[in-house]
């Protein structure tokens, strides 16, 4: 027998669907960058610069809502259509996107294609996701379009015709893919009292944050059949972090008279109600986030990096994550051999990719922060709350922003990215192939703790 010409054997050079995702992701803040640069997309005589062009793009692609120009103010309908257009690519995710619009012109997805929406929306199995995306899609325009005629009720009695009818959509699709932009110029504090205002932005930034699988699960369970645990956990850990942000923010904030002091009962409720809301990952404010006490934005600041959950609108570390590390400590403390989630066992190698995806994640968190802290005269906290902001990609900020120097704001960038893709993923992206252990090394032990 011929023995083999390893000459002729070509090397496969393909991207891994976890660096093509990337890859897309970077295409469409370039695209965005490009057309943002142009004169026609902003209201003033002034182009916008390149940092802030770019910024800009990426805060809408990555839907984080950090914002260096007045949305309103300093970009033309032009340029705000062009955010709108990225930030609703960016919720849904850009390879699911993409299958969307073939599904329409009647095209069948590939193997790879089904490969890539499973990394983007985060999900186990490549079965059935073709016609979960088809689901993503009705869900997606349904609730956004009873977002937009809720919207329209309240802003028909401040804007007239189209304008009004402008300013739902952008907000709807903004809220539901927890974005955080407005045109309103300066986010929904003009309707700080506004219940149905309040309640809508809500109502779409939960729906959204949830995860389009648990989404759809919630909605169209069989009769008789359970939820899976994943469905589970994150609708139990989104009613734990709501309720319990909700009332350390609202204790805290009580008689703030420079935050919810100067308001009503009723209104103090519904603002600290908000913001437990909105700190998750929309970016939406209705109180001005620098007048916030230092304590309220340390837990902002947690609540941020903790996220939605998976295969959302939101970024941050998840709240799947969260609860298999607090069932992990448990189990620990208890001395149990198998970590246990709501009766059932949870994969030993879960348990460690939860624990490294928050160490890098820390870890990113941290060096942001130091980054900014060498090129910005600004205390900590400030540069920290915006270093997990574009992290988890909220878009609260604390006011800083615009006044960012360039390398501070390309690390925002890097932040942005890395917070919407997923840090693990953004990892395996920059990393080599599977490395396969032919021989396995004696095992020791080491001291710890």
């Amino acid at each position: 027998m011929d023995r083999p010409n390893n000459k002729n054997i070509k090397p496969n050079n393909r991207l891994t669907p976890v660096q093509v995702l990337v890859l897309c992701y970077i295409i469409v803040i370039l695209m965005g960058f490009i057309l943002l640069s142009f004169p026609v997309a902003t209201s003033g005589p002034e182009n916008l610069s390149f940092i802030d062009a770019l910024f800009t793009s990426a805060s809408a692609t990555c839907v984080t809502g950090l914002t260096v120009v007045n949305t309103k103010e300093d970009l033309s309908p032009f340029g705000q259509i062009v955010v709108l257009i990225q930030f609703q690519l960016g919720g849904l995710g850009v390879m699911a996107f993409s299958t969307l619009f073939a599904l329409l012109l009647g095209k069948k997805v590939s193997l790879r294609g089904r490969l890539l929406i499973q990394e983007d929306l985060n999900q186990f199995h490549i079965s059935g996701l073709v016609r979960l995306m088809r689901y993503v899609l009705f869900f997606t325009l349904f609730f956004q379009g009873i977002g937009t005629i809720l919207f329209w009720f309240r802003f028909s009695q401040t804007f007239t015709g189209w304008e009004a009818l402008y300013q739902s959509v952008f907000h709807a699709v903004s809220a539901f893919n927890n974005a955080g932009f407005d045109i309103l110029g300066n986010s929904l504090e003009g309707f700080r009292g506004d219940f149905l205002i309040n309640l809508t932005v809500m109502a779409l930034i939960i729906l959204g944050g949830l995860g389009f699988a648990v989404l759809v699960e919630l909605i169209l369970r069989e009769k008789g059949k359970k939820f899976s645990l994943t469905t589970r956990i994150v609708f139990l850990m989104t009613l734990f972090l709501l309720f319990s942000g909700f009332i350390l923010i609202t204790a805290l904030e009580w008689n703030n008279p420079a935050t919810l002091g100067m308001l009503p009962s009723g209104e103090r409720l519904m603002a600290g109600g908000f913001l437990s809301v909105t700190s998750r990952t929309a970016g939406f404010n209705t109180i001005d986030t620098s007048l916030w006490g230092s304590t309220t934005l340390l837990i902002v600041i947690v609540l941020m990096f903790i996220g939605a959950s998976p295969g959302s609108t939101g970024g941050g570390i998840k709240t799947t994550t969260l609860a298999i590390l607090v069932f992990s400590l448990y189990s620990f403390v208890t001395r149990k051999e198998d970590v246990e989630v709501l009766r059932w066992r949870i994969d030993f190698w879960l348990v460690i990719k939860a624990f490294i995806l928050t160490t890098l994640a820390i870890s990113w968190v941290f060096f942001t922060t130091l980054i900014l802290s060498f090129f910005q005269e600004e205390t900590l906290l400030p540069l920290l709350f915006e270093a997990t902001s574009a992290f988890g990609t909220v878009g609260l900020s604390t006011g800083i922003t615009s006044d960012l120097a360039i390398p501070s704001k390309v690390m925002l960038i890097i932040s942005m990215l890395l917070g919407r893709v997923g840090v693990m993923s953004f990892a395996l992206a920059l990393s080599a192939k599977k490395n396969v252990a032919h021989r396995r090394l004696p095992e020791s032990q080491v001291m710890i703790g």
